[in-house]
C-alpha cells in the first residue's frame, strides 16, 4: 500500500512541475511579473517536494530490502521469486496505470472539445 502512495506521489509531483515548467517557458517577454514569480516559486515548491518524495522512496527500497530478506527466511525459493517479481513489477504497473488514466482524460477532454465544436 505504501508503494502505491509513493509512486502515485512521485508520478502527480512530476507531472505538475512539468505542466509549471511548461508554463514558465510558454510565458512571452511580456508576461507580467507577478505571473512569473509566482511560477517560480510553485516550481521550486514542487521541485522540493519531488525530492522529498524520491528520498521517501529511498527509505522505501531500504525498507522493502529489509522485508525481503526476512520474507527470504520464510518462504521456498519459488514463491520468494513470485514475491520478488511483484514487488518489481507494481511501480511498473502504477505508473503505466496512471499514465493510462491521464490520456483516457485527455482523450474525453478532446472529445468534449468536439461535441462543444459541433
Amino acid at each position: 500500500g505504501d508503494l502505491d502512495k509513493v509512486v502515485n506521489l512521485l508520478l502527480s509531483l512530476s507531472g505538475r512541475l512539468a505542466r509549471v515548467e511548461t508554463a514558465l517557458g510558454s510565458l512571452g517577454p511580456h508576461a507580467p511579473t507577478e505571473d512569473k514569480v509566482a511560477l517560480r516559486e510553485k516550481q521550486r515548491l514542487l521541485a522540493a517536494q519531488l525530492e522529498d518524495a524520491k528520498e521517501l522512496k529511498e527509505h522505501m527500497g531500504r525498507r522493502e530490502e529489509a522485508v525481503g530478506a526476512m520474507v527470504a527466511r520464510y518462504l521456498p525459493a519459488e514463491h520468494l521469486q513470485d514475491y520478488q517479481h511483484f514487488i518489481k513489477m507494481k511501480s511498473a504497473l502504477i505508473a503505466e496505470q496512471r499514465e493510462l488514466e491521464e490520456k483516457i482524460k485527455l482523450g474525453q477532454e478532446q472529445l468534449r472539445c468536439l461535441h462543444e465544436s459541433l
